[in-house]
């Protein structure tokens, strides 16, 4: 029983001389990681410590003018778009007096009469007074008719048959559209051509014909 007891405090003894080791050899290696690390930075000579500084000053001042661009950008933008809703919100003007002037010229009792002509005139006249100070605000409208339609600029609402005019030609401007700079405010609502429907039957046959050969 005394030798069990002897051999057990032994082990035990053995063990935490072991663990102590391990614990001694492990501090080390940090204080000598430490060391090393320490040893790195006091051997840094003047010049590269310079070299360090001046790279990062650099890149401090590389992301300055970044940003310093950004907030430009920013700015002009607000400049040149800051008024983008107001201007897509008085093109309305615009819409209503054209539409009295259609009201006007459908007017049965109204027709052929000096009355419509004048008002007519007097209508055109605030039209185009309108356009004149959008222009002089960089609103400008978009160029529709006998131009080729072009998705970026209008939006085609009906096909109407012309053989005198290339397929996909704008023949009727329905809503005038606007840019704003090289924004679009809206785009034109327009009518294109099409070819009539016999010219396209008789190029259908000369196909056929052409293919049975």
């Amino acid at each position: 029983m005394e030798k069990e007891q002897n051999q057990k405090s032994k082990e035990k003894k053995t063990k935490l001389d072991e663990d102590s080791s391990v614990k001694s050899s492990s501090d080390n290696n940090s204080k000598i990681a430490k060391k090393e690390i320490k040893t790195e930075i006091k051997e840094q000579t003047p010049e590269e410590k310079i070299k360090h500084l001046e790279d990062k000053l650099t890149r401090t001042l590389a992301e300055m003018e970044n940003q310093r661009r950004r907030f430009e950008k920013e700015k002009e933008d607000a400049l040149d778009y800051g008024g983008f809703a107001f201007a897509r919100e008085a093109l309305n003007l615009i819409d209503n007096l054209e539409r009295s002037k259609q009201a006007l010229e459908n007017d049965e009792s109204l027709k052929n009469s000096e009355v419509l002509k004048k008002t007519l005139e007097h209508f055109d006249i605030i039209t185009k007074d309108l356009i004149t100070i959008f222009e002089k605000n960089n609103i400008k409208p978009v160029d529709a008719i006998n131009k080729k339609l072009d998705p970026n600029l209008h939006q085609a609402m009906m096909e109407i048959e012309d053989d005198k005019k290339e397929p996909g030609t704008i023949i009727q401007e329905i809503q005038k559209g606007f840019l704003i700079k090289d924004r679009l405010l809206r785009p034109s609502l327009v009518a294109v051509s099409k070819k009539s429907s016999e010219k396209e039957n008789k190029s259908e046959e000369n196909q056929d014909k052409s293919e049975v050969k």
